[in-house]
Protein backbone atom coordinates (compact mmCIF):
# COMPACT_ATOMS: atom_id res chain seq x y z
CA UNK A 1 0.00 0.00 0.00
CA UNK A 2 1.01 3.74 -0.94
CA UNK A 3 2.24 5.71 1.72
CA UNK A 4 2.98 9.66 2.22
CA UNK A 5 6.29 10.25 3.39
CA UNK A 6 7.97 12.77 4.54
CA UNK A 7 12.13 13.24 5.10
CA UNK A 8 13.84 15.44 7.05
CA UNK A 9 16.92 16.85 5.26
CA UNK A 10 18.32 16.13 2.16
CA UNK A 11 21.77 14.62 2.99
CA UNK A 12 23.09 11.37 1.29
CA UNK A 13 21.18 9.11 3.99
CA UNK A 14 17.49 11.16 2.84
CA UNK A 15 18.59 10.84 -0.63
CA UNK A 16 19.33 7.41 -0.72
CA UNK A 17 15.68 6.37 1.46
CA UNK A 18 13.82 8.99 -0.61
CA UNK A 19 14.56 7.05 -4.07
CA UNK A 20 14.41 3.63 -2.99
CA UNK A 21 10.84 4.72 -0.80
CA UNK A 22 9.88 6.24 -4.59
CA UNK A 23 10.97 3.55 -6.84
CA UNK A 24 8.92 1.13 -4.60
CA UNK A 25 5.52 3.19 -5.48
CA UNK A 26 5.50 5.84 -1.60
CA UNK A 27 4.82 9.23 -2.43
CA UNK A 28 7.80 10.79 -1.53
CA UNK A 29 8.64 14.53 -0.28
CA UNK A 30 11.76 15.95 0.93
CA UNK A 31 12.25 18.96 3.02
CA UNK A 32 15.28 20.74 3.32
CA UNK A 33 15.63 24.06 5.29
CA UNK A 34 18.48 24.89 2.42
CA UNK A 35 18.39 26.14 -0.80
CA UNK A 36 19.81 22.84 -2.20
CA UNK A 37 20.56 19.34 -1.57
CA UNK A 38 23.66 18.18 -0.06
CA UNK A 39 23.77 17.98 3.55
CA UNK A 40 27.55 17.92 4.28
CA UNK A 41 28.46 17.27 0.40
CA UNK A 42 27.82 20.57 -0.79
CA UNK A 43 29.89 22.72 -3.09
CA UNK A 44 31.06 26.22 -2.79
CA UNK A 45 32.55 28.57 -5.65
CA UNK A 46 34.44 31.72 -5.40
CA UNK A 47 36.70 33.53 -7.88
CA UNK A 48 37.24 30.73 -9.87
CA UNK A 49 38.00 28.11 -7.36
CA UNK A 50 35.02 24.88 -6.66
CA UNK A 51 35.35 23.25 -3.10
CA UNK A 52 33.48 20.42 -2.19
CA UNK A 53 32.87 21.34 1.71
CA UNK A 54 32.87 18.36 2.79
CA UNK A 55 33.75 14.17 1.78
CA UNK A 56 36.63 14.05 -0.21
CA UNK A 57 37.24 10.36 -0.63
CA UNK A 58 34.76 7.66 -1.71
CA UNK A 59 35.19 4.17 -0.67
CA UNK A 60 32.57 1.07 -1.10
CA UNK A 61 31.45 2.28 -4.74
CA UNK A 62 29.37 -0.31 -5.20
CA UNK A 63 26.89 0.59 -2.53
CA UNK A 64 26.50 3.74 -4.83
CA UNK A 65 25.80 1.23 -7.87
CA UNK A 66 23.70 -0.76 -5.93
CA UNK A 67 21.54 2.40 -5.72
CA UNK A 68 21.29 2.97 -8.93
CA UNK A 69 20.65 -0.37 -10.16
CA UNK A 70 17.70 -0.53 -7.68
CA UNK A 71 15.74 2.29 -9.20
CA UNK A 72 16.94 0.44 -12.67
CA UNK A 73 19.09 2.86 -13.95
CA UNK A 74 22.58 2.69 -15.10
CA UNK A 75 25.17 4.71 -12.71
CA UNK A 76 27.30 5.13 -15.17
CA UNK A 77 24.62 7.28 -16.63
CA UNK A 78 24.39 9.84 -14.00
CA UNK A 79 28.41 9.79 -13.28
CA UNK A 80 31.76 8.42 -13.42
CA UNK A 81 33.99 6.77 -10.54
CA UNK A 82 37.77 6.80 -11.02
CA UNK A 83 39.90 4.51 -9.05
CA UNK A 84 42.94 6.99 -7.28
CA UNK A 85 45.93 6.25 -8.15
CA UNK A 86 47.81 7.47 -4.88
CA UNK A 87 45.38 7.12 -2.21
CA UNK A 88 47.47 9.63 0.05
CA UNK A 89 50.77 11.00 0.09
CA UNK A 90 51.99 11.02 4.12
CA UNK A 91 54.70 13.81 4.97
CA UNK A 92 56.21 12.77 8.46
CA UNK A 93 58.32 15.63 10.67
CA UNK A 94 61.01 13.45 10.53
CA UNK A 95 61.20 14.52 6.57
CA UNK A 96 59.96 11.11 5.59
CA UNK A 97 57.54 11.33 2.22
CA UNK A 98 55.29 7.98 2.40
CA UNK A 99 52.91 7.20 -0.92
CA UNK A 100 49.76 5.07 0.02
CA UNK A 101 50.13 3.25 -3.23
CA UNK A 102 46.84 0.85 -4.15
CA UNK A 103 49.26 -1.61 -5.32
CA UNK A 104 50.05 -3.36 -2.25
CA UNK A 105 53.08 -4.48 -3.53
CA UNK A 106 54.19 -1.50 -4.71
CA UNK A 107 52.89 0.32 -1.18
CA UNK A 108 54.63 -2.96 0.88
CA UNK A 109 57.83 -1.89 -0.97
CA UNK A 110 57.65 1.66 -0.11
CA UNK A 111 56.97 0.98 3.54
CA UNK A 112 60.04 -1.46 3.38
CA UNK A 113 62.63 0.91 1.68
CA UNK A 114 61.92 3.69 3.79
CA UNK A 115 60.62 2.62 6.96
CA UNK A 116 62.03 -0.07 9.49
CA UNK A 117 58.14 -2.13 9.01
CA UNK A 118 58.42 -4.95 6.04
CA UNK A 119 56.14 -5.82 3.68
CA UNK A 120 54.78 -9.15 5.20
CA UNK A 121 54.42 -6.82 8.19
CA UNK A 122 51.67 -4.83 6.01
CA UNK A 123 50.45 -8.43 4.33
CA UNK A 124 49.52 -9.84 7.50
CA UNK A 125 48.12 -6.41 9.05
CA UNK A 126 45.59 -6.25 6.14
CA UNK A 127 44.35 -10.29 5.83
CA UNK A 128 43.65 -9.32 9.81
CA UNK A 129 41.20 -6.19 8.96
CA UNK A 130 39.83 -8.34 6.30
CA UNK A 131 39.11 -10.83 8.70
CA UNK A 132 37.25 -8.37 10.66
CA UNK A 133 35.38 -7.06 7.83
CA UNK A 134 34.25 -10.76 6.59
CA UNK A 135 33.13 -11.75 9.77
CA UNK A 136 31.25 -8.02 10.96
CA UNK A 137 30.40 -6.80 7.68
CA UNK A 138 26.17 -7.98 6.99
CA UNK A 139 26.19 -7.24 10.58
CA UNK A 140 27.36 -3.79 11.64
CA UNK A 141 27.76 -2.46 7.62
CA UNK A 142 24.63 -4.20 5.87
CA UNK A 143 22.43 -5.35 8.64
CA UNK A 144 19.49 -3.91 10.76
CA UNK A 145 21.19 -4.16 13.98
CA UNK A 146 18.74 -4.02 15.99
CA UNK A 147 16.37 -6.67 14.50
CA UNK A 148 16.82 -10.61 15.38
CA UNK A 149 16.65 -11.73 11.82
CA UNK A 150 20.15 -9.92 11.43
CA UNK A 151 21.44 -12.49 14.08
CA UNK A 152 20.07 -15.72 13.37
CA UNK A 153 21.68 -16.34 9.64
CA UNK A 154 24.86 -18.92 8.57
CA UNK A 155 26.84 -15.67 8.79
CA UNK A 156 25.92 -13.79 12.13
CA UNK A 157 26.24 -17.15 13.59
CA UNK A 158 29.94 -17.64 12.74
CA UNK A 159 30.73 -14.63 13.87
CA UNK A 160 28.97 -14.83 17.27
CA UNK A 161 31.53 -18.20 17.28
CA UNK A 162 34.55 -16.41 16.16
CA UNK A 163 33.86 -13.35 18.31
CA UNK A 164 37.49 -12.63 19.27
CA UNK A 165 38.57 -12.54 16.00
CA UNK A 166 36.70 -9.22 15.99
CA UNK A 167 39.05 -8.21 18.14
CA UNK A 168 37.00 -5.54 20.40
CA UNK A 169 39.09 -5.91 23.31
CA UNK A 170 41.93 -4.08 21.99
CA UNK A 171 41.99 -0.58 20.92
CA UNK A 172 42.91 0.39 17.05
CA UNK A 173 46.54 1.61 18.83
CA UNK A 174 47.36 -1.39 20.77
CA UNK A 175 46.11 -3.88 17.83
CA UNK A 176 48.83 -2.03 15.52
CA UNK A 177 51.37 -1.53 17.48
CA UNK A 178 51.00 -5.85 17.61
CA UNK A 179 51.75 -5.66 13.94
CA UNK A 180 54.05 -3.15 12.89
CA UNK A 181 57.15 -1.46 15.06
CA UNK A 182 57.80 1.57 13.73
CA UNK A 183 55.53 4.47 14.69
CA UNK A 184 55.47 6.43 11.33
CA UNK A 185 53.28 2.99 10.14
CA UNK A 186 51.64 2.48 13.47
CA UNK A 187 50.54 6.41 13.11
CA UNK A 188 49.49 6.02 9.59
CA UNK A 189 47.27 3.10 10.40
CA UNK A 190 45.47 4.90 13.68
CA UNK A 191 45.02 8.12 11.42
CA UNK A 192 41.99 5.58 10.11
CA UNK A 193 40.10 6.25 13.42
CA UNK A 194 39.45 9.60 12.60
CA UNK A 195 37.55 8.42 9.91
CA UNK A 196 34.79 8.01 11.99
CA UNK A 197 35.86 10.78 14.47
CA UNK A 198 37.18 8.75 16.78
CA UNK A 199 40.37 8.43 18.95
CA UNK A 200 42.84 5.49 17.83
CA UNK A 201 43.70 5.23 21.40
CA UNK A 202 40.41 4.40 22.70
CA UNK A 203 38.44 3.11 19.70
CA UNK A 204 38.06 -0.41 19.58
CA UNK A 205 40.38 -2.17 17.26
CA UNK A 206 37.51 -3.39 15.37
CA UNK A 207 37.31 -0.55 13.54
CA UNK A 208 40.69 -1.30 11.64
CA UNK A 209 37.97 -2.65 9.24
CA UNK A 210 38.32 0.83 7.77
CA UNK A 211 41.87 -0.35 6.27
CA UNK A 212 40.52 -3.26 4.54
CA UNK A 213 38.21 -1.11 2.74
CA UNK A 214 40.17 1.69 1.97
CA UNK A 215 43.70 -0.86 0.73
CA UNK A 216 41.58 -4.14 -0.78
CA UNK A 217 38.51 -2.26 -1.98
CA UNK A 218 40.12 0.84 -3.21
CA UNK A 219 39.75 4.57 -2.62
CA UNK A 220 38.05 6.57 -5.79
CA UNK A 221 37.20 9.93 -6.80
CA UNK A 222 34.04 11.43 -9.03
CA UNK A 223 34.70 13.24 -11.58
CA UNK A 224 33.69 16.61 -11.16
CA UNK A 225 34.15 16.51 -7.71
CA UNK A 226 31.92 14.82 -4.57
CA UNK A 227 28.90 16.92 -4.86
CA UNK A 228 28.86 15.42 -8.48
CA UNK A 229 27.40 12.32 -6.26
CA UNK A 230 25.34 14.58 -4.76
CA UNK A 231 23.88 15.71 -7.86
CA UNK A 232 23.38 12.38 -9.81
CA UNK A 233 20.92 11.12 -6.54
CA UNK A 234 18.99 14.55 -6.82
CA UNK A 235 18.76 14.20 -10.43
CA UNK A 236 17.61 10.37 -9.98
CA UNK A 237 15.91 11.02 -6.98
CA UNK A 238 13.34 14.00 -9.42
CA UNK A 239 13.23 11.18 -11.94
CA UNK A 240 11.64 8.53 -10.15
CA UNK A 241 9.02 10.78 -8.41
CA UNK A 242 10.22 12.31 -5.28
CA UNK A 243 9.36 15.40 -4.46
CA UNK A 244 11.83 18.42 -3.06
CA UNK A 245 10.77 21.44 -1.12
CA UNK A 246 14.17 23.71 -0.47
CA UNK A 247 14.38 26.44 2.08
CA UNK A 248 11.54 24.70 4.03
CA UNK A 249 12.89 24.00 7.06
CA UNK A 250 10.74 21.51 9.28
CA UNK A 251 9.72 22.86 13.02
CA UNK A 252 8.20 19.80 14.87
CA UNK A 253 7.73 16.27 14.40
CA UNK A 254 3.75 16.13 14.86
CA UNK A 255 2.82 13.02 17.27
CA UNK A 256 -0.51 11.65 18.92
CA UNK A 257 1.15 9.49 21.43
CA UNK A 258 3.62 7.70 20.75
CA UNK A 259 2.81 7.32 16.85
CA UNK A 260 3.93 10.00 14.38
CA UNK A 261 1.18 11.91 11.97
CA UNK A 262 3.11 14.71 10.48
CA UNK A 263 5.60 17.49 10.45
CA UNK A 264 5.12 20.86 11.13
CA UNK A 265 6.74 23.51 8.24
CA UNK A 266 6.77 26.69 7.54
CA UNK A 267 4.72 26.26 5.19
CA UNK A 268 2.22 24.50 7.79
CA UNK A 269 1.28 20.53 8.88
CA UNK A 270 2.16 18.21 6.46
CA UNK A 271 0.01 14.71 7.20
CA UNK A 272 2.35 11.99 6.43
CA UNK A 273 2.21 8.50 7.44
CA UNK A 274 6.13 7.58 7.37
CA UNK A 275 9.10 10.40 8.74
CA UNK A 276 12.49 9.94 7.76
CA UNK A 277 14.34 12.01 9.88
CA UNK A 278 18.08 12.60 7.91
CA UNK A 279 18.59 15.18 10.72
CA UNK A 280 21.18 14.93 13.28
CA UNK A 281 19.64 12.58 15.83
CA UNK A 282 20.59 14.11 18.88
CA UNK A 283 18.25 17.16 17.13
CA UNK A 284 15.44 15.23 16.02
CA UNK A 285 14.88 14.37 19.52
CA UNK A 286 15.34 17.85 21.00
CA UNK A 287 14.20 20.12 18.47
CA UNK A 288 11.93 18.19 16.43
CA UNK A 289 10.31 16.22 18.79
CA UNK A 290 11.02 18.10 22.00
CA UNK A 291 11.87 15.24 23.63
CA UNK A 292 14.00 15.04 26.55
CA UNK A 293 12.59 11.62 28.57
CA UNK A 294 12.14 8.76 26.61
CA UNK A 295 15.26 6.04 27.17
CA UNK A 296 16.72 6.88 23.41
CA UNK A 297 16.32 11.05 23.83
CA UNK A 298 18.62 10.29 27.44
CA UNK A 299 20.93 7.84 25.96
CA UNK A 300 21.74 9.44 23.43
CA UNK A 301 22.69 13.08 25.31
CA UNK A 302 25.13 10.89 27.33
CA UNK A 303 26.90 9.98 24.46
CA UNK A 304 29.96 11.89 23.44
CA UNK A 305 29.76 13.63 20.21
CA UNK A 306 32.61 12.29 17.62
CA UNK A 307 35.14 15.13 16.66
CA UNK A 308 34.51 18.01 14.47
CA UNK A 309 36.76 19.64 12.01
CA UNK A 310 38.28 22.95 10.91
CA UNK A 311 38.80 23.64 7.45
CA UNK A 312 40.36 26.28 5.49
CA UNK A 313 39.09 26.65 1.82
CA UNK A 314 41.98 28.40 0.15
CA UNK A 315 42.27 29.40 -3.36
CA UNK A 316 46.28 29.10 -3.82
CA UNK A 317 48.45 30.40 -6.77
CA UNK A 318 50.66 27.46 -6.76
CA UNK A 319 51.43 24.42 -8.46
CA UNK A 320 52.46 21.99 -6.28
CA UNK A 321 53.99 19.36 -8.01
CA UNK A 322 55.01 17.80 -4.52
CA UNK A 323 51.39 17.28 -3.73
CA UNK A 324 49.43 14.62 -4.17
CA UNK A 325 45.26 14.99 -4.69
CA UNK A 326 45.30 13.79 -0.91
CA UNK A 327 47.96 14.92 1.23
CA UNK A 328 48.48 14.34 5.53
CA UNK A 329 50.86 16.34 7.15
CA UNK A 330 51.23 14.62 10.68
CA UNK A 331 52.05 15.56 13.88
CA UNK A 332 55.01 14.61 15.83
CA UNK A 333 52.92 13.29 19.01
CA UNK A 334 49.88 11.53 17.88
CA UNK A 335 48.82 11.01 21.06
CA UNK A 336 49.00 14.34 22.78
CA UNK A 337 46.64 15.86 19.48
CA UNK A 338 43.90 12.95 20.39
CA UNK A 339 44.51 14.00 24.74
CA UNK A 340 43.86 17.69 23.41
CA UNK A 341 40.99 17.12 21.16
CA UNK A 342 38.85 14.50 23.83
CA UNK A 343 40.38 15.37 26.89
CA UNK A 344 41.42 18.77 26.74
CA UNK A 345 38.83 19.78 24.07
CA UNK A 346 41.07 22.40 22.46
CA UNK A 347 42.22 22.66 19.16
CA UNK A 348 45.75 20.79 18.88
CA UNK A 349 48.83 22.82 19.31
CA UNK A 350 50.16 20.72 16.62
CA UNK A 351 47.52 19.23 14.18
CA UNK A 352 47.60 17.03 11.67
CA UNK A 353 47.14 18.83 8.48
CA UNK A 354 45.03 17.07 6.03
CA UNK A 355 45.12 18.71 2.28
CA UNK A 356 42.59 18.10 -0.56
CA UNK A 357 43.39 19.13 -3.52
CA UNK A 358 40.98 18.35 -6.15
CA UNK A 359 42.17 20.34 -9.20
CA UNK A 360 44.92 17.75 -9.28
CA UNK A 361 42.43 15.56 -11.44
CA UNK A 362 39.58 18.10 -12.01
CA UNK A 363 41.90 21.35 -13.69
CA UNK A 364 38.30 23.55 -13.55
CA UNK A 365 37.99 23.82 -10.17
CA UNK A 366 40.56 26.43 -10.29
CA UNK A 367 41.96 28.99 -11.89
CA UNK A 368 44.94 28.30 -14.41
CA UNK A 369 48.35 28.72 -12.66
CA UNK A 370 46.26 28.23 -9.49
CA UNK A 371 44.91 25.00 -6.69
CA UNK A 372 41.82 24.67 -4.71
CA UNK A 373 43.41 23.21 -0.83
CA UNK A 374 40.96 21.92 1.42
CA UNK A 375 43.01 22.55 4.42
CA UNK A 376 41.58 20.87 7.47
CA UNK A 377 42.81 20.04 11.13
CA UNK A 378 40.57 17.77 13.43
CA UNK A 379 38.87 19.88 15.91
CA UNK A 380 36.94 19.35 19.31
CA UNK A 381 33.36 19.42 18.59
CA UNK A 382 31.94 22.85 19.77
CA UNK A 383 31.08 22.03 23.29
CA UNK A 384 35.28 22.71 23.29
CA UNK A 385 36.70 26.47 23.09
CA UNK A 386 36.90 26.87 19.11
CA UNK A 387 33.29 28.15 18.11
CA UNK A 388 33.53 31.89 17.98
CA UNK A 389 37.18 31.91 19.64
CA UNK A 390 38.72 33.52 16.87
CA UNK A 391 41.78 34.50 18.69
CA UNK A 392 42.34 30.71 18.50
CA UNK A 393 41.33 30.11 14.95
CA UNK A 394 43.40 32.91 13.55
CA UNK A 395 46.54 31.57 15.73
CA UNK A 396 45.42 27.92 14.52
CA UNK A 397 45.78 29.60 10.94
CA UNK A 398 49.41 30.75 11.30
CA UNK A 399 50.14 26.72 13.15
CA UNK A 400 49.10 25.47 9.63
CA UNK A 401 50.79 27.93 7.23
CA UNK A 402 54.17 27.46 9.21
CA UNK A 403 53.80 24.29 9.17
CA UNK A 404 52.72 23.92 5.47
CA UNK A 405 55.66 26.06 4.58
CA UNK A 406 58.42 23.91 6.73
CA UNK A 407 56.87 20.13 5.68
CA UNK A 408 56.41 20.86 1.85
CA UNK A 409 58.22 24.04 1.30
CA UNK A 410 55.51 25.46 0.14
CA UNK A 411 55.18 29.48 1.49
CA UNK A 412 51.84 29.90 0.50
CA UNK A 413 50.65 32.91 2.94
CA UNK A 414 51.23 35.46 0.56
CA UNK A 415 49.47 33.66 -2.55
CA UNK A 416 46.08 33.07 -1.06
CA UNK A 417 43.61 34.61 -3.55
CA UNK A 418 40.67 33.40 -2.03
CA UNK A 419 39.61 32.05 1.99
CA UNK A 420 36.98 31.46 4.03
CA UNK A 421 37.11 28.54 6.76
CA UNK A 422 34.44 26.85 8.27
CA UNK A 423 34.10 25.92 12.52
CA UNK A 424 33.06 23.45 14.27
CA UNK A 425 29.79 26.20 14.98
CA UNK A 426 28.97 26.69 11.61
CA UNK A 427 29.43 22.80 11.13
CA UNK A 428 26.05 22.35 13.71
CA UNK A 429 24.40 25.78 12.49
CA UNK A 430 24.22 25.02 9.01
CA UNK A 431 23.92 20.76 8.65
CA UNK A 432 22.53 20.97 12.25
CA UNK A 433 25.21 17.97 13.42
CA UNK A 434 24.99 17.88 17.30
CA UNK A 435 28.09 20.11 18.59
CA UNK A 436 29.33 20.06 15.14
CA UNK A 437 30.42 16.60 15.44
CA UNK A 438 31.24 15.04 12.03
CA UNK A 439 29.85 11.34 11.96
CA UNK A 440 27.27 11.84 15.43
CA UNK A 441 29.01 9.58 17.94
CA UNK A 442 32.39 8.61 18.02
CA UNK A 443 33.52 5.27 18.69
CA UNK A 444 35.32 5.62 22.07
CA UNK A 445 33.88 2.88 23.15
CA UNK A 446 33.91 -0.80 23.44
CA UNK A 447 30.06 -0.95 22.85
CA UNK A 448 29.97 1.80 20.32
CA UNK A 449 28.28 -0.11 17.36
CA UNK A 450 25.51 -0.50 19.22
CA UNK A 451 24.60 2.71 21.01
CA UNK A 452 23.87 4.38 17.55
CA UNK A 453 20.65 4.99 16.49
CA UNK A 454 18.23 2.34 15.08
CA UNK A 455 17.05 3.19 11.40
CA UNK A 456 13.64 2.51 13.16
CA UNK A 457 12.26 4.14 15.90
CA UNK A 458 11.54 2.04 18.91
CA UNK A 459 9.29 4.90 20.36
CA UNK A 460 7.33 6.25 18.23
CA UNK A 461 5.74 4.46 15.21
CA UNK A 462 6.47 5.56 11.45
CA UNK A 463 9.89 7.20 12.58
CA UNK A 464 12.92 6.28 10.87
CA UNK A 465 16.57 7.20 11.12
CA UNK A 466 18.92 8.11 8.20
CA UNK A 467 22.42 9.53 7.68
CA UNK A 468 25.65 9.81 9.85
CA UNK A 469 24.09 9.83 13.34
CA UNK A 470 21.89 6.80 12.70
CA UNK A 471 23.41 3.04 12.15
CA UNK A 472 25.91 1.97 10.38
CA UNK A 473 27.70 5.84 10.82
CA UNK A 474 29.13 8.45 8.72
CA UNK A 475 30.89 8.20 5.56
CA UNK A 476 29.18 8.34 2.13
CA UNK A 477 28.79 4.27 1.28
CA UNK A 478 27.61 3.89 5.43
CA UNK A 479 25.02 6.92 5.23
CA UNK A 480 23.69 5.82 1.91
CA UNK A 481 23.56 2.53 3.57
CA UNK A 482 21.38 3.89 6.55
CA UNK A 483 19.22 5.22 3.33
CA UNK A 484 18.51 1.60 2.18
CA UNK A 485 18.01 -0.19 5.74
CA UNK A 486 15.57 2.57 6.80
CA UNK A 487 13.84 2.19 3.32
CA UNK A 488 13.81 -1.50 3.52
CA UNK A 489 12.38 -1.65 7.46
CA UNK A 490 9.34 1.20 6.19
CA UNK A 491 8.60 -1.97 3.40
CA UNK A 492 8.10 -4.68 6.76
CA UNK A 493 5.91 -2.36 8.17
CA UNK A 494 2.26 -3.33 8.33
Amino acid sequence: MSKTISVIGSGLGGLSAAIRLAVSGHDVTVYEKNSAAGGKARSISHSGFRFDTGPSLLTMPFVIEELFRFAGEDPAEYHTIKKLENLCRYFYPDGTILNAWPDLKRFGAEIESKTTDSKDSLYRYLDYCKTIYDLTADIFLFGDLYSASTYTNSKALKTLFKLPKIDSMRTMNEANRSFFKDERIIQLFNRYATYNGSDPYQCPATLNIISHVEYSIGGYYLEGGMFSLTKALYKLAEKKGVKFRFNAPVNTIVTEGREVTGIQTSEGFVKSDIVISNADVYSTYGKLLGDTKTRAAKKYSKLEPSSSALVFYMGVEVDSKTLEAHNILFSGDYKKEFEELFSKKILPSDPTIYIYISSKFAPSDAPKGMENWFVMINAPNSSGRTGKDHLSIDTTRNVILEKIKAVTGYDIAGKIRYESVMTPGDIEEQTGSWKGSIYGISSNNRKAAFLRQANKSRHYKGLYFAGGSAHPGGGIPLVILSGKLAAELVAKQK
